[in-house]
Formats: C-alpha cells, sequence, structure tokens
C-alpha cells in the first residue's frame, strides 16, 4: 500500500525519537574517543563539546525509514551512501582528515545513490522545455551531492544551524513530493526533518551536542537525494528551482564565502569568519538570535517554494489567474524583502550605524565621509573589530 501522511507523522516521530535518545549516548561517546570540538575559525561556540551527533542522526534515519518504508531500490542505495558518508565524517571529527581525503569520501559516497538510480537524467526548464542530460546526468548528479554536503556543512557554525536548516529544507520537501506524487520521497523527507528535529533538542543555543562533519555531511547528502527523489526526477516545470529555492539561504551564504576566498586566493576548504552567521555576530546578535533570523529566512524561501505549487496562479496552459497571480506576485516580493532586509539592512546599514558610534566615541570630530571610508574598508578587507551594540 502507498504510504501516506500519517506514514509520514509516524515516521518524523519515530526518526525524532530515535535521535533524541541517542544523542546524549553519542556524546559519551564522542569524549571517551576523543571527538570533542575545538575553538576553530568558522565557528562560534566556546569549544569542548562533544561532536558526533550525527551519529545519533545517522541511526534516527535508519530506522524511521526501515520502519516506515520499504526500503529498496534507490533507498538502498541512499543508505548506503549514508552509512559510507557518516563513517567517513566521525574519522574527520576525530581525526581531521585531509581535505582531498574528505572530498574523496563525499564523492564516494554520492556515487552510491547515484549508481542505485537516484540520478537526474532530464529536467523540464520553464520557457525551455524538456533538457536531457544524457550520460552526463549521473556525474552532475554526484557533482550536485558534493556541492550540497558541504553547503550544510559550512552552515555548521553556529548552535542549530545546520540542523535547523535540515529540517525546515526537509519539511518543504516533504509537502512538496506529497504534492507532486512522490508519497515514499515525502515519507523519508519527513525521516529526515525528524532526525534533525530529535538532535535540535541538544543543538538548540546554548548546545550541548555538535553533530559534527558526520551529521553535516550526512544531513547534505540525504537532502541532495530527497531534492532529487522528491521534485527534480519529475517532469513538473518548477521541479529544478524548487530545491534551489528550499536550499536559497545556505547556497548564497556558501557561494559569497567561496567568491571572496577565491578573490584573495585563499584555499576553498580553509575556514574564516566571512558566513552570515559571523557577520551577524560581528554587529552584536547572540548566536540565538543569529539563528532565529536565518530561521526566519530559511522559512520565507521554504515557504515560497511550497506556495509555488500550492497557489492555483496559473492554469496547465500557463494561461495566469489575476487574483492568485497577484497574491504570488505578493509571496515572491515579501520573501525578496526579507533578503534583501537580511542581506544589506543587517550586514551593511546597521554595520555602519555601529561603526559610526564606535568611530565617534574615540573621536567625536569624525566626519560622514570617514565612516563610509572605515565601512567600505572592513568590509572589502573583513578585517572588523569587536563591535558590539551600545
Amino acid at each position: 500500500m502507498r504510504p501516506d501522511a500519517f506514514d509520514a507523522l509516524a515516521g518524523l516521530l519515530i526518526a525524532a525519537g530515535v535521535t533524541a535518545a541517542l544523542t546524549p549516548l553519542t556524546g559519551i561517546f564522542a569524549r571517551r574517543v576523543g571527538a570533542v570540538d575545538t575553538p576553530r575559525e568558522r565557528g562560534l561556540g566556546p569549544g569542548g563539546t562533544p561532536l558526533l551527533g550525527g551519529l545519533a542522526i545517522y541511526m534516527g534515519v535508519v530506522v524511521g525509514a526501515l520502519l516506515m518504508l520499504d526500503v529498496d531500490g534507490e533507498y538502498v542505495g541512499v543508505l548506503m551512501g549514508a552509512t559510507v558518508i557518516t563513517f567517513i565524517g566521525a574519522l574527520d571529527d576525530r581525526f581531521d582528515l585531509m581535505p582531498g581525503v574528505k572530498l574523496g569520501g563525499q564523492i564516494l559516497a554520492a556515487v552510491i545513490p547515484v549508481h542505485y538510480g537516484v540520478v537526474v537524467d532530464n529536467v523540464t526548464v520553464p520557457f525551455i522545455g524538456p533538457v536531457d542530460f544524457g550520460w552526463l546526468g549521473a556525474p552532475l548528479t554526484v557533482l550536485g551531492m558534493v556541492a550540497v554536503m558541504n553547503i550544510v556543512n559550512f552552515s555548521d557554525g553556529v548552535d542549530g544551524l545546520a540542523a535547523g536548516v535540515a529540517m525546515i529544507s526537509a519539511a518543504a520537501f516533504a509537502i512538496i513530493a506529497f504534492d507532486l506524487g512522490r508519497h515514499e520521497a515525502g515519507v523519508f523527507s519527513a525521516v529526515v526533518c525528524g532526525a534533525a528535529l530529535g538532535f535540535l533538542v541538544f543543538n538548540f543555543p546554548p548546545a550541548s551536542s555538535y553533530m559534527g562533519d558526520c551529521g553535516a555531511n550526512l544531513l547534505g547528502l540525504l537532502l541532495a537525494c530527497i531534492a532529487v527523489l522528491a521534485s527534480v526526477k519529475t517532469n513538473a516545470v518548477l521541479a529544478l528551482i524548487l530545491p534551489l529555492l528550499v536550499l536559497a539561504v545556505p547556497f548564497l551564504d556558501t557561494t559569497f564565502v567561496v567568491l571572496k576566498r577565491l578573490k584573495y586566493h585563499r584555499p576553498v576548504y580553509e575556514a574564516d569568519r566571512e558566513h552570515f552567521h559571523h557577520r551577524l555576530d560581528r554587529i552584536g546578535f547572540s548566536a540565538r538570535r543569529t539563528m532565529l533570523y536565518l530561521y526566519a529566512w530559511m522559512f520565507s524561501m521554504a515557504g515560497l517554494a511550497v506556495a509555488l505549487r500550492f497557489v492555483p496562479y496559473s492554469d496547465s496552459s500557463g494561461n495566469l489567474h489575476t487574483g492568485w497571480a497577484i497574491v504570488m506576485g505578493a509571496l515572491i516580493v515579501l520573501a525578496l524583502l526579507w533578503s534583501v532586509y537580511l542581506v544589506y539592512v543587517l550586514e551593511i546599514v546597521k554595520f555602519r550605524r555601529l561603526r559610526a558610534w564606535q568611530l565617534r566615541r574615540a573621536d567625536p570630530r569624525t566626519e560622514e565621509h570617514d565612516i563610509d571610508e572605515a565601512v567600505l574598508r572592513d568590509l572589502e578587507t573583513g578585517e572588523f573589530e569587536a563591535i558590539r551594540q551600545p
């Protein structure tokens, strides 16, 4: 019998319960084997928190999937790939593997589900129509999966952020998958959402457990597989756009950071403090406030993706329904405004106000052009003094 929304809810609760129950045990294990977080460039935590919380997430996903799905075909490949990336990530959390070794592990983990059929052979592009990738489908899918793994991993720099990204994204994919008739993918998405939720109980600021690379890479691989199974492997016109919207925030964050590293000739894999959560920290936000603002941004983009499936703004022939088209346009504008607010106001305008306060406290004669020059210099170099709101 085809799984339904009840199965999805049950899978979510099972995965959340298993993950929440096992997370304290992974913390004990992590301390015994020496897999404990130390302060790093990209993190905002104080250090000393046990890693390997990803092991609990892995078990939550496996148990939930085995109980609520007929695990065969594509899902065998997904769980096998999940096992590989969790193992590689756990080794990295303990021994700090070389970047090349980690990349090799990510590629291997991605190749496995692709081999079992989690591959994008073709997509339907709006205004263009079907595009067949042919033999390029498999390598492009592997490349995309590796990219999503690194995107989620890069977001794991403040308590609760990576788990929240996965939870919100998986929930959106579950809704989209059911609407597209991909019921198995919908249930699996709910299971992943539940596992992220169960871990968030211990990862919400102040965190008592970190998922580590084993958890961040695992969630990245699972989200990539879900995106393919839930929407991209369909003939829906917006199938390729929906995952990009759902994962827009971590994607934009990673893109900005990577481009800046390339601009200043820094290694792409080298951690720094230029992610959105670092910038929000520099202008005085607490870890919890940073997380909640980024959650709101994620919700707005994921909500927009879901709305694109449910708001009847056009018919099957592409003719717009005026009233619903206006509603859809308003939702798009709201999502864009929220994005502009966070990227522009919080990153630049609010920083300028705080920088002006700092400079004028040191020298009341500071002119406006001096403030502008200081802000531009700070934004260009990325070298900020510690700033807190007055």
